[in-house]
């Protein structure tokens, strides 16, 4: 067996079909990332509910749950989170200066947080300070988990390497300012 090829997502019929009940709205356009879940049912309808949660259940704040994300993705390099994640940034109210903070590595305190998580898999006493000025305990353990979660699904992404979905822009990944 040939094992530089990567898996191949699957197309949306398929993937629809191979999730069932756990698949997404099927109006919603294509995803290479449920495409690629979707080869792995199980996993998927795990991963896929606890991703929920963090989406759409987490007591995070949109805005904290999306900066956090977009800087997983720089932090792994991971061009489809990044992409995905610009546009949900966007939908929450994120603007292009404060998604180019977390891009070129502002020392704001959740990218200082987010950073610290990444390297050390740990929070220093000051930037759990900052974080706890702002946060409760849930929202420290969703961000936690949200990190985590989101590092490993980068690491698939990247892994896979997973294409862009059709439409959906670079977003000047790679541009230094």
């Amino acid at each position: 067996m040939n094992r530089t090829r990567r898996i191949a997502p699957l197309p949306h019929a398929e993937y629809l079909k191979a999730l069932g009940s756990s698949a997404p709205d099927p109006q919603k356009p294509p995803s290479n990332a449920l495409g690629l879940l979707a080869r792995h049912p199980g996993l998927a309808k795990a991963f896929l509910a606890f991703n929920k949660y963090l989406l759409v259940d987490s007591t995070l704040p949109k805005r904290t749950r999306e900066l956090a994300i977009l800087r997983v993705a720089r932090r792994r390099d991971c061009r489809y989170e990044w992409a995905q994640h610009v546009l949900i940034a966007r939908r929450a109210g994120i603007s292009d200066e404060e998604i180019d903070l977390v891009r070129t590595g502002a020392p704001t305190p959740l990218n200082r947080a987010v950073d610290e998580l990444e390297t050390d898999s740990r929070l220093s006493d000051a930037t759990y300070a900052a974080l706890g000025a702002d946060l409760d305990d849930q929202q420290l353990l969703d961000l936690v988990f949200t990190v985590g979660t989101y590092g490993v699904l980068a690491t698939a992404l990247n892994t896979f390497e997973v294409e862009l979905d059709p439409g959906i822009p670079d977003e000047n990944f790679n541009s230094q300012t």
